[in-house]
C-alpha cells in the first residue's frame, strides 16, 4: 500500500468509528497467532497519551496495524525520534500520523502558565509545559487565543520538528514513498479534523 492508500484507509475507517458501524478488525485468534513471529505495520503514529484517544479505536484497526508511540501533548524527544526511525526502517511504515485532540490536558496547562493562571510545576511535568508553551506562543503571537488554535498549532509544530529532526524524511515524500499527516481529535464528534498533509491529499 502506497501512503496514501494507508491515509485514505484511515479515513475510512474513523468514519466507519463515527458512525458506530467500526469492524474490528484483526482481533480474533487467527491474528494473534500470525503476529507471533513478527509485525507490518503500515502507519507509524504519534498521538497524546490521552485515555480518551484510543488510537486502534479511532481508526477502527485492530491488532499489529498501527505502530503507536505516546506522549503527553504528542511531545518530541530522542526517544520518540528513534522511534519512528525504527518503525520507518524496521517495519517498513509509509506514514506518519502525529495525533492531538480537543481538550488536551497539555495544552490547558500550557495556557494557564503562559495567561498567568498557574506557576509552571517544578516536577518532570515541567519538560512537557516548556515544550508546548511555544507552540502557544507561536499562535498568540498570530492573534490566535482559542485552545483549538493552540492544539492544532502544537499539532503542527510537532510535525515541523519531525522533519526537521529527521531531514531524509523529506526526499522520501518528495519521491511518493512517504505520507506525513497532523491531525487534530475531536472527542466530541470522535472524527479526525486533518491539520497538515504532506505526500498525500
Amino acid at each position: 500500500m502506497n501512503p496514501q492508500s494507508v491515509w485514505d484507509a484511515l479515513k475510512e475507517g474513523n468514519q466507519r468509528f463515527v458512525e458506530e458501524r467500526a469492524e474490528h478488525p484483526n482481533i480474533d485468534q487467527t491474528r494473534r497467532v500470525s503476529l507471533v513471529s513478527g509485525q507490518d505495520p503500515k502507519v507509524v503514529v504519534l498521538s497524546c497519551s490521552d485515555s480518551r484517544v484510543p488510537v486502534e479505536l479511532v481508526f477502527d484497526m485492530g491488532l499489529g496495524d498501527a505502530f503507536v508511540i505516546r506522549t503527553a501533548g504528542h511531545i518530541v524527544d530522542n526517544t520518540v525520534l528513534g522511534s519512528l526511525d525504527y518503525a520507518l526502517e524496521n517495519l517498513g511504515c509509509n506514514l506518519i500520523v502525529v495525533m492531538g485532540h480537543q481538550s488536551c490536558g497539555a495544552i490547558g496547562a500550557t495556557a494557564a502558565f503562559v495567561d498567568g493562571d498557574m506557576q509552571i510545576p517544578s516536577g518532570f511535568q515541567r519538560t512537557i509545559i516548556e515544550k508546548v508553551a511555544m507552540s502557544t506562543l507561536r499562535a498568540q503571537k498570530e492573534g490566535k487565543r482559542d485552545r483549538s488554535d493552540y492544539e492544532r498549532q502544537n499539532v503542527q509544530d510537532t510535525v515541523r520538528q519531525i522533519l526537521a529532526r529527521m531531514p531524509n524524511l523529506n526526499q522520501r515524500i518528495i519521491n511518493g514513498e512517504l505520507g506525513v499527516v497532523g491531525t487534530r481529535y475531536l472527542l466530541d464528534e470522535s472524527s479526525i479534523e486533518p491539520v497538515v498533509l504532506h505526500g498525500v491529499v
